[in-house]
């Protein structure tokens, strides 16, 4: 894998990092180590990394909305 595609891959647990409390983190960051592992298969990784950007995204937006 490039450095592209690992920087693509650690997204959902980068962002996760943002969110309020720590319960995001841990799932966030499995998703992400899937995605890497599973990176000669495209399908099989973006169904991972999708996962994990929904988990991601949800807890950032409860962060915001708590502002």
């Amino acid at each position: 894998m490039s450095v592209l595609q690992i920087a693509i891959a650690t997204l959902p647990f980068l962002l996760s990092l943002a969110s309020r409390n720590s319960n995001a983190i841990a799932p966030c960051l499995i998703t992400s180590i899937f995605t890497a592992l599973q990176g000669d298969e495209p399908h099989r990784a973006a169904v991972a990394w999708c996962i994990g950007l929904l988990i991601a995204a949800v807890a950032v937006r409860e962060r915001l909305r708590a502002l």
